[in-house]
């Protein structure tokens, strides 16, 4: 898969809690083994999910007259979804599981990144349509790797920040993790755009 592939798969994985919860975890009290022990469980389940559905070939035989009815009713409720996301946005809060992140474990803080990466409703759809894709163009399993580490590494992308940085990222993360925490309907918005935007290509291609 090319880097213009990869980036924008990559972006919708981590948009919303995912990435939020990465800063809240970089800025936890035990922040490097939270980090890590995130970004683990964020890599079993991706590298799982993808497996799974290219070795079953999950949508490798669909035919093209299905694929476009399907792009045209996901794009549908897309722009509904975006119309709601944003008449509803002062009602709009994260989690409240998320206030607890600063003072996470290690071992939650794996299975946090497991179960948001391979559960969420989003990432399921994206893993999904990596390995079906590669199954269906008779690519190897190994062309994902790409797909994988550049979401991992955006991920870790705070933690990162925090190594490199130091003292002038702890004072700049909280400020990102408070603008995230009243703007989440905006990321929401963005995440939502990615998916009109696949879908458009999908009518179109």
């Amino acid at each position: 898969m090319s880097l213009l592939q990869v980036l924008p798969l990559a972006f919708v994985m981590i948009a919303g809690p995912q990435f939020l919860s990465a800063i809240f975890l970089a800025t936890s009290e035990n922040w490097r083994r939270n980090s890590a022990a995130f970004v683990f469980g964020a890599a079993l389940s991706i590298t799982l999910l993808v497996s799974l559905t290219y070795f079953l070939g999950i949508g490798a035989n669909r035919q093209q007259g299905s694929n476009t009815a399907l792009s045209a009713i996901v794009l549908v409720l897309l722009l509904a979804a975006m119309v709601h996301t944003y008449l509803t946005r002062e009602e709009s809060e994260p989690p409240k599981w998320m206030g607890k992140l600063t003072s996470a474990s290690p071992r939650f803080s794996f299975r946090l990144g497991f179960l948001l990466l391979g559960f969420f409703p989003t990432d399921i759809l994206t893993s999904v349509a990596v390995g079906s894709y590669l199954a269906s163009n008779g690519l190897p399993l190994t062309d994902s790797f790409g797909f994988i580490v550049v979401t991992l590494l955006i991920l870790a992308f705070p933690s990162l920040v925090l190594l490199a940085f130091g003292e002038r990222a702890e004072a700049f993360l909280p400020k990102a993790r408070e603008w995230m925490n009243d703007n989440s309907w905006v990321v929401s918005e963005v995440v939502i755009l990615l998916f009109v935007g696949m879908s458009l290509n999908n009518l179109l291609g």
